[in-house]
């Protein structure tokens, strides 16, 4: 720490973040005389005070049963029908016996599942692990969102608390069905012109940076929220099918994006644990949170563990431990958008760190969820087919069928040709060669476990009209993340076999310009080690953020699909940052300032109080960023141990027991937290300290259990919860 601060240059760094400051706050002073002041009247009206919860103001839900009691009295009140619940249980045990199941039993059999080939040439455990796993998740998630939908019919009572979607939703797909044809037919012009007036990469970049940030400040800035349900929630009445597109692209971050193929093309099989981890979490999130978390029908997640645990003291933890997930989530997407910005567009680290955050308050400092919503829905076109157009031209090239997705079967087999031929000893497909089968495995939970604890996704469900919409948002979100992550391995495979093929085994001399480029970007290194002046595979070492940006560049493709795919992983960075500023700023305003500290806060307070929070967090990430800590998916990993040891076991056990209390939350969340962080910090400091090979990224496995465990047993030892909170667990139950 002390030699960064001592060979820092502050001589360019002052400067340059004083100009960016200058330039967002006049930026964000013109959008503020654009915007709207809230009128009176326009606070929040999804939630009254109540005297059953003196302490909370209560969501409709409950609130329309505790005046249904006072009207006819407690023995009319209407409870859970027991066949409902119990069908929805054995229906829940069931899917996650399945997901369970298709998660762990391919990996245990994974060597000898290798020995079967499948389709193009797939090994059978590597296929599983890549493609067969998440097409099952995908057909769970909509199975049990197209069940839960007959049974809520069968089921369902009067009172309930959803609100009309928006009327326009037809008009809507139309929209962004132009907008998405639109956007090809600008990609398509630029290639054009590259190819007639020379247009230079940086020319294009510039291009694409500019067209497509003012797109997302357009849409940012026409939904700007005017009451304080439309800047934290967006009104609730975001459809499913937009809800699932904003929470696809609120999720499909930089990690997914720049990373993910690159860890795959750096661990071959061992890589398949982020995508298996990544896509199976919302499988958890549809059966055991999403539809009840929009029962509840409040602002933030700590509003519900308030309301669940009987107090603020729940609220300050969870929303602490919200902000630290939060904050080292977005610090990996900042490094994400400065690596976009010193390749493509050939400035600086530093500065492209703040042109990127720039744009991140200029689309989503006013708009709130609202503008963050239909921002990221456009994000998500954006970053679909900036990722699908390259991969897919290199298929087409390579194979002669456009079907990436299918055909990189063929590249895993001449991968392992050329490893054998060239004496690289690990294979790519072979299960286990950077670590254990338990480190695996417990990465894999860790990243499920995780993503059903994340808070900026898990908000996005007080975004829809009812419950039902919560899991019919999870089905349309899966579908639009399958895209990516069934992608993501032929990305991997197409770029290691280019590497093999046309790098491995030539003069370090005559080394292709896209390799000089990226190692003066300092993301790739060569050294001759046997001094030959021939490449072997070992002295080859390309960061795992790379691969994707440079596929183009490594394929021979043009410079217009190069930006393109810098456009996408800039819309990825952008649209999670914006998520997740909006996490920390709501648990700053909203949670630590308007619930506990000063609960009269009127609506423009509490709006100044967030959007200045979104700003201070922004500033910090970008500092942090500029010491590039890990690699981005390392980063990402870190912030899902920590979802995963902290916030989901309170949240299953807040639904699922009803004894649970505040007292045990408390411990339970603290609890997982500090085993979690000491596991992370002592194998981060030495490797070689470790329990069955299980690296810090998935120190979370050890913290999860312990928060269940201390949480049950806390509670046990202490009072029950008041009779109110079985009253509110009851409501989430119903149909």
């Amino acid at each position: 720490m002390s030699q960064f601060f001592s060979t820092f240059n502050w001589t360019d760094f002052i400067p340059i973040v004083g100009l960016w400051l200058l330039a967002v706050l006049i930026s964000i002073g013109v959008l503020a005389w654009l915007f709207p002041r809230l009128e009176h009247g326009q606070a929040e009206t999804s939630a009254t005070q109540s005297d059953v919860l003196p302490w909370y103001p209560i969501p409709p839900r409950v609130r329309q049963l505790l005046e249904r009691r006072a009207q006819v009295g407690s023995e009319a009140l209407p409870s859970v029908d027991p066949a409902y619940w119990r069908s929805n249980v054995r229906l829940i045990l069931v899917l996650l016996a399945i997901w369970l199941a298709v998660s762990i039993l391919p990996t245990l059999f994974s060597p000898l599942l290798n020995h079967i080939h499948i389709l193009t040439g797939f090994p059978l455990g590597y296929y599983m692990g890549s493609q067969g796993a998440l097409i099952v998740f995908v057909g769970i998630i909509v199975g049990y969102a197209g069940y839960m939908r007959q049974l809520d019919r069968r089921y369902a009572v009067e009172g309930s608390d959803a609100r009309p979607p928006l009327a326009s939703s037809a008009r809507l797909r139309l929209i962004f069905l132009a907008f998405a044809i639109g956007f090809l037919v600008f990609i398509a012009t630029l290639g054009i012109l590259e190819e007639k007036l020379g247009l230079t990469a940086n020319m294009l970049g510039w291009t694409l940076l500019i067209g497509t940030i003012g797109l997302y400040a357009v849409i940012g800035i026409g939904n700007r929220a005017r009451s304080l349900d439309e800047y934290f929630v967006a009104g609730r009445r975001v459809p499913a099918f937009f809800n699932g597109m904003a929470i696809a692209g609120d999720w499909m971050s930089a990690a997914t994006f720049i990373s993910m193929a690159g860890t795959l093309w750096l661990l071959g099989y061992e890589g398949l644990a982020y995508i298996l981890g990544w896509t199976g979490g919302y499988v958890v999130l549809v059966t055991l949170l999403a539809p009840y978390l929009r029962k509840f029908g409040q602002f933030t997640i700590p509003d519900f563990v308030a309301a669940r645990y009987d107090g603020n003291v729940a609220r300050v933890v969870a929303a602490l431990i919200g902000v630290i997930i939060s904050f080292t989530y977005v610090t990996a997407q900042v490094t994400g958008i400065g690596i976009i910005m010193t390749r493509f567009l050939g400035v600086n680290y530093l500065v492209g760190v703040a042109v990127g955050m720039g744009a991140v308050l200029f689309c989503s400092y006013l708009g709130g969820m609202r503008a963050i919503t239909w921002t990221q829905a456009a994000q998500c076109i954006v970053l679909v087919l900036a990722y699908l157009i390259p991969v897919t031209l290199l298929s087409w090239r390579d194979t002669g069928i456009p079907l990436p997705q299918i055909m990189y079967g063929q590249a895993l087999g001449d991968i392992v040709k050329l490893e054998a031929a060239q004496g690289i000893a690990e294979s790519y497909v072979a299960p286990f060669t950077h670590g254990t089968m338990f480190n695996f495995i417990a990465l894999m939970l860790c990243l499920m476990l995780g993503t059903a604890g994340m808070p900026h996704i898990l908000v996005r469900f007080y975004t829809v009209p009812d419950a039902g919409s919560a899991r019919r948002s999870v089905g349309w979100a899966m579908l639009f993340i399958a895209l990516l992550y069934l992608t993501a391995p032929a990305y991997a495979a197409f770029s290691r076999l280019e590497v093999l093929q046309n790098l491995v085994g030539k003069p370090i001399g005559a080394m292709p310009d896209w390799a000089v480029n990226w190692a003066n970007a300092g993301l790739l290194a060569i050294k001759d080690l046997n001094r030959d002046g021939i490449l072997q595979f070992g002295e080859l070492r390309i960061d795992p953020d790379v691969v994707v940006l440079a596929t183009p560049e490594i394929a021979g493709l043009s410079h217009t699909i190069a930006a393109l795919v810098a456009a996408g992983g800039l819309a990825a960075a952008l649209s999670t940052a914006d998520g997740l500023l909006l996490v920390i700023a709501s648990a700053l305003s909203h949670d630590f300032y308007a619930r506990t500290l000063n609960p009269v806060a009127s609506a423009r307070t509490r709006l100044l109080l967030s959007r200045l929070a979104v700003f201070v967090a922004a500033v910090l990430a970008a500092v942090v960023a500029v010491r590039r800590l890990g690699i981005i998916v390392q980063l990402v990993a870190w912030a899902f141990s920590f979802a995963a040891s902290t916030l989901f076991p309170i949240l299953v056990l807040g639904i699922f027991w009803k004894r649970a209390n505040g007292r045990g939350a408390v411990a339970g969340m603290l609890a997982g937290l500090g085993v979690t962080l000491t596991y992370m910090l002592l194998n981060a400091v030495d490797p070689n300290w470790n329990v069955l090979g299980i690296t810090n990224i998935a120190a979370g496995i050890f913290g999860i259990p312990v928060n269940f465990a201390v949480a049950i047993v806390v509670s046990r030892l202490t009072p029950p919860p008041p009779a109110e909170i079985a009253t509110l667990v009851e409501s989430l139950r119903r149909p």
